[in-house]
């Protein structure tokens, strides 16, 4: 692995801990809590770092991965900002955070179960069984997550859960 290769795996596990904190912690990815915003830093970090990453050479689907999360997370920090959007401002920032740390996970997880274990990888491409089956647990659990914070925000739940104290 390369030394840019090391620096953005290290950089792509911050998000993952960030956006699960943010979860267990208020139900969703806020971007405007302090831990809502180590996750867009960490994020962005991880996507430009993965720039400069490829094994096939050039552009691939995994930076076109990289481009749609920024897409999301800049689209998640200007809901709030988009008059039109009216009483959607809410779902839409929410949805799209959610749906960034999805797209942050596709790209792990096939680069995971194709390199690990080393020297015996369960997957050999994004093709291979482990790797469907896995992406289609994620979609589930994404699409029950999603399914949860659309109810909470239409509830009017309070932000935080009992899971984790929030930040001072």
């Amino acid at each position: 692995m390369s030394t840019l290769g090391i620096i953005h795996t290290a950089l792509s596990v911050l998000p993952i801990l960030f956006g699960l904190w943010a979860f267990l912690r208020d139900g969703r990815i806020d971007p405007g809590t302090r831990v809502g915003g180590l996750y867009l830093l960490t994020m962005v970090a991880s996507i430009v770092t993965s720039f400069g990453l490829s094994r096939a050479g050039g552009f691939n689907p995994g930076h076109a991965l990289g481009i749609l999360a920024l897409v999301l997370m800049g689209l998640a920090v200007l809901a709030p900002r988009l008059g039109w959007l009216g009483n959607g401002a809410p779902y839409v920032q929410t949805l799209a955070m959610s749906a960034s740390f999805l797209v942050l996970l596709i790209p792990g997880i096939v680069e995971t179960l194709t390199r690990l274990p080393v020297g015996q990888p369960l997957a050999t491409g994004p093709e291979s069984p482990a790797i469907q089956g896995t992406l289609g647990v994620l979609l589930v659990l994404f699409l029950v997550g999603t399914a949860f914070q659309v109810v909470r925000l239409r509830t009017g739940a309070p932000r935080t859960t009992a899971v984790l104290a929030r930040e001072p």
